[in-house]
């Protein structure tokens, strides 16, 4: 009976061990949460990291609701001057839902590590590592296109008009060019010519001649039959 009795007793132990072992593997309470680094301009809804950042905030998930957080960041290496230096630091209350953000913070270019400690841990601090370029971020080229000089329409034509006529081509070799000055008698020296290549104006003078110096003669003879 007493064997029996020490069975059972055993049993029940067993029993209980099997039952009490999924708590006890569990996290405890207080170190079921998760704190992100974003940047400053990442919502603090999504539950993301983002470890290269410019100005930045810490972001709190799935805490223990109302839980106080206390916070700092080393220089880490490879750039810290002096390895675990503390160069921020901090601390905030978390929501009903276990969710808090820091305010936005900025230091200068380089590698860094978050200790994020808090009421009830029963481990380690959570921490994150994370890097810190404000010089490359002032590097990215802007979205916007500028303006040139080339893109707007000229006020003004490319050229003007001429004012002078452009002087004609260059004769052929051996060929002679009109004279367009007026010539001494008044006629322009680029005159007509006949058939024969006798100008116009010189058979004009002679004819004028001829008719004068008939006049002349038909004048004297008829002063001869008077006398």
């Amino acid at each position: 009976m007493r064997t029996l009795t020490s069975s059972g007793a055993l049993v029940a132990a067993a029993a209980l061990s099997l039952l009490t072992a999924p708590s006890a593997l569990a996290t405890p309470p207080g170190d079921n949460g998760t704190v992100k680094i974003h940047d400053a301009t990442t919502g603090d809804e999504l539950r993301k990291n983002e470890p290269h950042v410019c100005s930045f905030y810490l972001d709190a998930f799935g805490f223990d609701a109302g839980q106080q957080v206390d916070w700092h960041i080393e220089a880490w290496a490879p750039t810290a001057d002096v390895k675990g230096e503390t160069v921020q630091s901090g601390s905030l209350t978390l929501d009903g839902d276990g969710h808090g953000r820091s305010t936005d913070l900025g230091l200068p270019d380089g590698h860094y590590k978050l200790f994020w400690n808090f009421d009830g841990e029963h481990g380690r601090a959570k921490h994150k590592v994370f890097w810190t370029d404000c010089a490359g971020e002032d590097s990215k080229p802007d979205d916007k296109p500028s303006a040139t000089a080339s893109d707007k329409p000229g006020e003004q034509p490319s050229r003007q008009p001429s004012e002078q006529p452009s002087t004609p081509a260059a004769t052929a070799a051996g060929e002679s060019r009109p004279s367009t000055a007026p010539s001494a008698d008044g006629t322009s020296g680029d005159l007509a010519e006949t058939g024969n290549g006798a100008p116009v104006g010189m058979l004009a003078a002679l004819a004028a001649a001829l008719v004068a110096g008939g006049g002349y003669l038909l004048a004297r003879r008829r002063s001869a039959q008077r006398h």
